[in-house]
């Protein structure tokens, strides 16, 4: 039994999902080998060998694949595990890059994936949320090759106290797909990225437009927090699409998360209940929220939120 991560990164430095995947791993076996594919790796490799429970780290570093294309990415990635026996689970974080590229090792493996697993009960048996989170399924997979995506807030990241082995594996001549990289808009702020903050403060419909997140940001502030939105929030234009928290948007796992003038529907509830603590303000006391919520504070956001940072 063998386990290959296939590690998400910029080039540069290693994503936290990576570490939280390395975790799930190690709970699988102890023999773990991690896979690196991109262009000029030399910071993140750096990074990424100080992990514990990793043997081996596998280096494909190679022109054209600097940026992410999943398309490109496999073709590598199924190359180097032709007539590799050995790799019983291939694991990727359940993120946008794991999402776009596991389906297409499955694919070509002729394997069924097994999507966001929060639990390693076994080797063959995982648990992961369905129907929005309102159920778990306990999945035993028979495939010699288990293709899993791991959602990485439930996993604790792996410690960064080791020297791992590292390999570059040259794999030859392989032509790139027809799909190529035109650009990559990436909006810029100073608060945390939503998917790693240790405080989160969300806002919703309730906050009536875009106008009033400035209420939260000074708080924001205050808290060293990154700031988040319910979809009704985005849907309606008060915020970017990029703020989206939920099932649809980003899955979060702060220790606190605020919850302003959110009603809580259970697909924005999806995206938070591994949160450590929830705090809810709603005017509306029967506010599905607050089924959720550790601390929930009925009142008018309007009135509250300025009392909230005068006293922070």
């Amino acid at each position: 039994m063998k386990v290959l991560v296939i590690v998400e990164h910029n080039n540069k430095s290693i994503k936290a999902s990576t570490f939280s995947t390395i975790t799930a791993a190690s709970q699988i076996c102890d023999d773990i080998n991690a896979l690196i594919v991109g262009h000029k790796l030399n910071g993140a490799i750096d990074e990424l060998k100080k992990s514990d429970n990793i043997k081996k780290i596998l280096v494909i570093d190679k022109d054209g694949l600097d940026s992410p294309i999943a398309e490109n990415l496999s073709k590598h990635i199924l190359e180097f595990l032709k007539n590799k026996d050995e790799y019983t689970h291939i694991l990727t974080p359940s993120s946008t890059f794991g999402k776009n590229l596991s389906p297409k090792i499955a694919t070509k493996l002729d394997v069924q994936q097994i999507s966001d697993i929060i639990k390693v009960c076994d080797a063959n048996t995982f648990e992961r949320p369905i129907y929005a989170g309102n159920a778990i399924a306990k999945v035993k997979s028979t495939e010699k090759i288990k293709v899993l995506t791991v959602r990485s807030t439930c996993f604790e990241p792996c410690g960064l106290t080791s020297q791992a082995e590292v390999e570059n594996v040259d794999l030859g001549k392989i032509d790139m797909s027809s799909v190529s990289f035109v650009a990559y808009d990436e909006s810029k702020s100073d608060r945390p990225e939503l998917t790693s903050a240790k405080v989160i403060i969300s806002g919703g419909r309730g906050m009536q437009n875009g106008e009033n997140f400035k209420l939260l940001e000074g708080i924001a502030d205050k808290l060293g927090a990154a700031m988040g939105a319910s979809r009704a929030a985005v849907d309606a234009g008060f915020v970017p699409n990029d703020w989206q928290v939920g099932q649809t948007g980003k899955i979060v796992a702060p220790d606190l998360y605020v919850a302003v003038g959110i009603s809580g529907a259970i697909q924005h509830i999806a995206g938070i209940k591994d949160s450590k603590v929830i705090a809810s303000i709603n005017k509306d006391e029967e506010a599905p929220i607050f089924k959720f919520s550790d601390y929930g504070l009925v009142a008018d956001l309007f009135e509250i939120l300025p009392e909230l940072e005068k006293k922070l």
